[in-house]
């Protein structure tokens, strides 16, 4: 059938030279056997040219295989014409041309440019794969869902956790966290939606943020179908600013405890101002702060707040041990945060904060900021020590460890005697000097001396009560400050002390100066408006007398006459 197709193609061919070459659109060339080229049409002439130059060999073997093959055949066929490539297909018909002395076979080349097709074709390939690189990198997942949110497409890779094939058919909606704080809800707005923050419930009840920007979808009747959009998880990224927000807050908050601890001058004052401080920034009930002492446990300093029963926290604390980090518990329906106090990595304290056991329990931020401040308060705490330690040796006798004239005369007498007044009760004050103390230096020298002395310092403490105040005033002067005591008592009391002290007789440098004391006593009457100074000045008058009689006696001071009070030392 082909070959009379052929044949009659032939026997037309003049008309087909004249009429169909010039009709048709593209470029169109006949190519005899020996390979020159026939007709052709307006467009075909440059190629026809190319070929006569043997420029084109490409379509001249094509062309020679249609003929000898007497088949049709289409083809691709690339054409560097020095400026560029161009893409040419090529249609080869192989048919019979009739002449006067033989038949033979020629083949019609019909060339469509392909170059713009191709380059297109490519570029919306190039254009399609750069949407989806962009969309992978710029994104976690790509999304579609239809009206009601039940997704209908999802990025290959999956989201949340999820593959692919396990999310589609999901309601979004039942993954979004706290729905309610979103207008408009991005899964399902008709309206443009970018960077939204969003919280989804992911696999494994875990839960993330991403990123959501999407855009709405409508068919060809402006009804809405759904919404298409990418999410990025920016859980990461969200906690990290959330973690740094938290330490700033951390921050300010152990800022403004650190300031308000050092507007405070009396470091006694600084741990109960930090304190209430901590209390107020941590939203807690109360706040205790725990000491160590001499034999290294724990004894209560101070509370503030509202005041709990929190038996237990003692047996925690003392199972701290070396542990430095805070800790927690629940007791007697109380959550308690507990930290250590430390002083260059040496645990010298405790502070405990508590709230009802109802209210949230302590987060880690909690934790980080108590121990801060516990950080803090092992300092002040060391302070304190120091003070303490400093005030001890200001107030007290470096030899015997009692109160020096200075802090017995001006500190604890005017307090006591003002406590006297309002409860309109007596006391005795005992004066107390060393007998024959030179010969003992002289003799046995100054280590004996201070030995003696201190052996007067435990009869005075043998021979008091614990409210009682002893005093050494100087050299060898004593003092003993007895509360709320009435005068036989008090005389009975001096007695004893008197006949204990023999013991001193030991240390005597001579035996004709055995060493012991006077005692002068000076009882106090409120009553009486007498003035420190004269107080002590009729007992230490009381003392002399003894002295003058002897020695080794005691003798009560004559009250003073009635008068009014004068200003004296307070």
């Amino acid at each position: 059938m082909l070959l009379n197709y052929l044949e009659l193609f032939g026997m037309e061919c003049t008309i087909f030279q004249q009429e169909t070459l010039q009709g048709y659109a593209g470029a169109a060339l006949i190519i005899k056997p020996n390979g020159k080229i026939g007709e052709t049409n307006a467009k075909g002439e440059a190629f026809s040219l190319l070929v006569e130059q043997n420029k084109f060999k490409a379509l001249q073997d094509s062309a020679q295989d249609a003929i000898t093959s007497q088949t049709m055949s289409v083809r691709q066929i690339p054409l560097d014409y020095g400026q560029g490539e161009i893409l040419l297909e090529a249609t080869f018909i192989p048919f019979i041309k009739r002449n006067e002395t033989n038949n033979a076979y020629s083949c019609l080349v019909l060339l469509r440019d392909l170059t713009m097709e191709n380059n297109l074709r490519s570029a919306l390939i190039e254009s399609r794969q750069r949407y989806k690189d962009l969309i992978d990198i710029s994104s976690d997942f790509a999304w579609e869902v239809d009206t009601k949110g039940v997704f209908q497409f999802v990025s290959p890779k999956g989201a949340l956790g999820f593959k692919a094939d396990e999310i589609i058919g999901k309601n979004i909606i039942d993954m979004v966290i706290d729905l309610e704080h979103y207008d408009p809800v991005p899964f399902i707005s008709e309206q443009a939606v970018g960077n939204v923050d969003l919280w989804l419930t992911a696999q494994n009840n875990t839960t993330a943020c991403v990123l959501v920007s999407c855009m709405p979808l409508y068919d060809s009747h402006d009804k809405w179908i759904g919404v298409r959009g990418v999410c990025r998880d920016v859980t990461i990224e969200r906690e990290n600013e959330a973690a740094v927000l938290r330490a700033r807050h951390r921050e300010y908050l152990l800022n403004h405890i650190v300031f308000a601890m050092r507007d405070v001058i009396n470091p006694l004052d600084t741990i109960n101002v930090a304190a209430e401080a901590t209390i107020e920034a941590m939203m807690a009930l109360g706040a205790r702060i725990y000491r160590i002492d001499d034999k290294g446990s724990f004894f209560e300093f101070t509370s503030v707040g509202e005041t709990r029963s929190l038996g237990g926290l003692q047996t925690l604390l003392d199972g701290l041990g070396n542990e430095l980090t805070t800790r927690d518990a629940v007791l007697n329906g109380n959550r308690i945060l507990y930290a250590p106090l430390l002083y260059r990595n040496t645990v010298n304290g405790a502070f405990a904060i508590w709230r009802h056991s109802d209210d949230a329990p302590w987060a880690d931020d909690d934790r980080l900021l108590l121990g801060d401040i516990a950080n803090q308060l092992g300092i002040a705490n060391e302070q304190i020590s120091n003070h303490e330690r400093i005030v001890t040796l200001s107030r007290t006798d470096s030899m015997t460890g009692l109160l020096n004239r200075r802090a017995f005369i001006d500190e604890e007498l005017p307090r006591r005697i003002l406590r006297l007044e309002r409860e309109d009760s007596s006391a005795a004050l005992f004066y107390i000097d060393m007998d024959n103390f030179k010969q003992v230096n002289d003799v046995h020298g100054h280590q004996m001396g201070d030995e003696a002395i201190l052996m007067l310092r435990q009869l005075m403490i043998a021979n008091s009560r614990p409210g009682d105040v002893m005093a050494r005033l100087g050299g060898d002067e004593f003092a003993l400050w007895l509360d709320n005591i009435p005068e036989e008592i008090a005389l009975k009391r001096a007695k004893a002390f008197l006949n204990e002290s023999r013991k001193l007789r030991q240390f005597s440098g001579h035996e004709d100066s055995p060493l012991g004391i006077s005692v002068g006593v000076a009882i106090f009457y409120p009553s009486n408006n007498e003035s420190l100074d004269s107080l002590i000045a009729r007992a230490d008058e009381a003392m002399y007398e003894v002295k003058r009689n002897g020695k080794g006696g005691i003798r009560v001071a004559p009250l003073p006459r009635p008068k009014s009070r004068k200003k004296g030392k307070k």
